[in-house]
């Protein structure tokens, strides 16, 4: 039993760093288009910490299973006011300190603490007062040990020190669990790419956003996430789900390209046929793989449309059959097989250096263009050597009877 209680407890651990962040970045997509003057970080002051123009704010963030209530001696409740009780008497001048946010999926117990700590509006009393008077009763009879260093946090507070950090303390309860604030942000980026593309939208974003946070924690001197900074990062990302554009992502594999049975892929056999140097051939490998993985993001989120990349394929092949062609007229039958490597490196140079044909007008990388003609060599569709269709026939047929 001991170790299913474990597990239990590391999965709930887990969910709640999850949602942290989840929370995190809705908040941050909540704040696009409303100006740059903001900044979030994360396990900074507390689990998330906000600056604004209202001033800054400091979230303790409770998920819990749906029907949780808080009550007057839950540990969540008394949790959170022991980290904000703590050193609250040596801290700035009330109106420098910040305002306490306890979000919570559990639902306030009804005329409890939390109840009258929300914040005002219809249906939603507050009452410091009562709460107060609620926090010091529930102290005086609770016997709870996982309170403890709770209750004398809240002890060392006078009178007055308690009253005054109630006035800061919002408790923000029945909040969104995690997965419909992953709804929220959806519908969101909806707004911003079409709702048809918001899922993937969100991937890229929260693979971006991930590593920013990870920066942060590991080095404080990273700084938080600024509005300017997140305004900039989404623009970016934003523009390539356009009708004229496709994203390209930041996270694609550049190393690798060697055959699992032993020998080099097809489009790497071509380069060596044509001499092409070790340093240029691992940048070929970096291209392939890199215009391979983001062409099967393409396809696997069906952001192309019917037929687009059998198209460009079918451009990229008709440009490199008129200057193919072209060298073997040049050449003619009887040319020496130096001449033959040397206009063959030239249309390889053209490929390298000069072939530049976007899949959409908005989507340049080279890297796209370059890549692509590296799997089509792979697939002997295109290829630099004037007899490369042969040349390999001989030099795979060579490999597979060994």
């Amino acid at each position: 039993m001991g170790e299913q209680i474990d597990l239990f407890e590391a999965s709930a651990s887990a969910v709640g760093y999850l949602y942290q962040l989840r929370k995190a970045l809705y908040f941050c997509v909540e704040q696009t288009g409303a100006g740059p003057d903001w900044s979030m970080a994360i396990e900074a002051g507390d689990d998330i910490e906000v600056h604004e123009d209202t001033g800054p704010g400091l979230y303790q963030l409770k998920h819990r299973a749906p029907g949780t209530k808080m009550t007057d001696k839950a540990t969540d409740l008394w949790k959170s006011l022991r980290i904000w009780a703590t050193g609250w008497a040596e801290s700035a001048v009330s109106q420098d300190r910040p305002t306490f946010f306890l979000l919570t999926t559990a639902e306030a117990a009804a005329e409890g603490a939390a109840y009258h700590l929300r914040p005002p509006g219809p249906g939603s009393p507050r009452d410091e007062a009562k709460a107060l008077g609620l926090l010091d009763e529930a102290r005086r009879t609770s016997r709870n040990e996982t309170n403890k260093s709770a209750y004398e946090a809240w002890d060392r507070l006078t009178a007055d020190q308690r009253r005054s950090l109630l006035e800061r303390i919002r408790v923000l309860d029945a909040a969104p669990d995690i997965d419909e604030t992953t709804e929220r942000i959806q519908r969101l980026l909806g707004l911003a790419v079409g709702h048809e593309h918001a899922k993937v939208f969100l991937e890229r974003l929260d693979g971006w956003f991930f590593r920013r946070v990870v920066a942060q924690l590991r080095d404080p001197a990273s700084g938080p996430v600024t509005g300017l900074e997140f305004d900039v990062v989404f623009s970016d990302r934003r523009k390539g789900f356009g009708p004229d554009s496709l994203p390209i992502d930041d996270d694609l594999p550049e190393t690798g390209g060697a055959d699992p049975a032993g020998g080099e892929q097809v489009y790497v056999r071509q380069l060596r046929l044509v001499n092409v140097g070790d340093s240029r051939i691992q940048q070929a490998v970096s291209d392939y793989l890199r215009a391979f993985t983001q062409r099967s993001r393409w396809v696997n989120d069906n952001l192309l449309r019917p037929g687009e990349l059998g198209k460009y394929e079918k451009r990229l092949v008709e440009e490199w059959s008129s200057r193919f062609e072209e060298m073997r007229e040049e050449l003619g039958q009887e040319a020496a097989e130096e001449a033959k490597v040397r206009e063959a490196r030239a249309i390889y140079r053209w490929v390298d250096h000069h072939a530049r044909f976007p899949i959409r007008p908005g989507c340049d990388e080279p890297f796209v263009t370059k890549g692509s003609y590296q799997i089509l060599a792979d697939e002997r569709r295109v290829g630099w050597h004037p007899e490369f269709r042969e040349r390999l026939m001989a030099l795979l047929g060579s490999v597979s009877s060994k």
